[in-house]
């Protein structure tokens, strides 16, 4: 074929890929509607996001003195807005003045909706999904002046094991995290080790599953606090590997293998273990006879927060409530005015009226900047 014949085939090929994909290269695929009763709203200019995830936030009217910020990580099959309503994250927010950050997964990356925390090139710092992830927690301290000392991270299932990977590649980011039926960092690499230790639980001395999240960073501390939650009849994820993570973060905070207290919490068993100062540093709840999902308290409760659904169970324990209090954020509060100080404008594509044809050009022209 003539060079000009090759020209022209490959003008046309990237001409219809244009047409298919977009700014940032991703195929453009239908985004679905927000269910009724969501509080999230989608925020799209938030860096390279390598991950190709999704972002969406919630920001109270009032706000804490000092706002924090939870980041929520749903489970496989779930979606950012229906694990919020399900578990009551935004209600919690609305209460005590935080900021919810909900990060959400694609089918293009993973066709059950899964974080990819098994695969390597997403759970290493500052590369594919988990730096997709940090780049949001920035994105929304920046624009609304949040405390930098206040940041969590909590997750279930898929989103569990994420959140064992965020609290081991940014360390110094997450103040304290709460893994839900999850799995330790470093557990897996690939699907068949994945399948495994979600099976059966993978072993490991405390020493070696440390030096795994000590590997995944120039940290060397202070390290985040850790909750554990797990249900003993949970049949997806073995309840091995709740005692696998306490191993892992006691070996970080060099804490003994035997927790120091015990107690129960709303009639379940639970462990503890304290910092020098009295703190607690590690805890883990067994949920008795609960299967996999989050445990709610529902039925019978004055003024709910969550709603059972599937992978969300109605157990007569509020797990968000205590997760949020594990993170000091559920003590007498005043509400402030949300602050908008350093927030953004919307993307052009955002606004009414404004075509990706007509958003592209404003970039191209320089007329519109991040």
């Amino acid at each position: 074929m003539p060079l000009r014949g090759l020209e022209d085939l490959a003008a046309g090929l990237a001409a219809q890929r244009r047409k298919w994909l977009g700014l940032d290269g991703q195929p453009l695929v239908p985004r679905p509607p927000l269910p009724t009763g969501s509080r999230l709203v989608e925020i799209r200019d938030f860096g390279s996001n390598p991950g190709r995830l999704r972002m969406f936030v919630h920001v109270p009217a009032g706000l804490a003195e000092r706002p924090g910020l939870v980041v929520v990580l749903h489970g496989c099959t779930q979606n950012a807005a229906a694990y919020d309503i399900g578990a009551g994250w935004s209600t919690l927010a609305d209460r005590y003045g935080f900021v919810v950050l909900a990060p959400e997964q694609t089918r293009l990356n993973n066709p059950r909706n899964c974080f990819n925390w098994f695969r390597s090139s997403d759970i290493r710092r500052d590369r594919g999904e988990c730096a997709s992830i940090r780049q949001m927690v920035e994105r929304i301290i920046l624009d609304h002046d949040l405390d930098r000392q206040r940041v969590f991270v909590t997750g279930l299932s898929a989103g569990g094991a994420m959140t064992s990977v965020m609290l081991a590649t940014y360390p110094e980011v997450f103040a304290a995290g709460a893994v839900i039926a999850g799995l330790p960092y470093g557990c897996a690499d690939g699907v068949p080790q994945a399948l495994e230790a979600m099976k059966g639980g993978r072993t490991r001395p405390a020493r070696d599953w440390g030096d795994l999240v000590r590997a995944a960073s120039r940290h060397r501390g202070p390290w985040p606090r850790v909750a554990v939650w797990h249900g003993d009849a949970d049949d997806v994820v073995a309840p091995l590997n709740a005692g696998e993570i306490t191993k892992q973060w006691t070996d970080l905070h060099g804490l003994p293998d035997a927790p120091d207290a015990t107690d129960r919490l709303d009639g379940h068993p639970r462990r503890l273990w304290h910092g020098p100062g009295g703190e607690v540093m590690i805890e883990d709840v067994l949920v008795e006879g609960m299967a996999h999902g989050t445990p709610l308290a529902i039925k019978g409760v004055e003024a709910p927060h969550g709603a059972a659904g599937p992978f969300l169970l109605d157990v007569g324990i509020a797990s968000s409530f205590h997760i949020a209090k594990f993170f000091g954020l559920t003590g007498e509060v005043t509400l402030h005015p949300a602050s908008r100080t350093g927030e953004r404008p919307p993307p052009p594509e955002a606004l009414p009226g404004v075509s990706g044809t007509i958003a592209r050009a404003l970039r191209a022209a320089g007329l519109w900047r991040r």
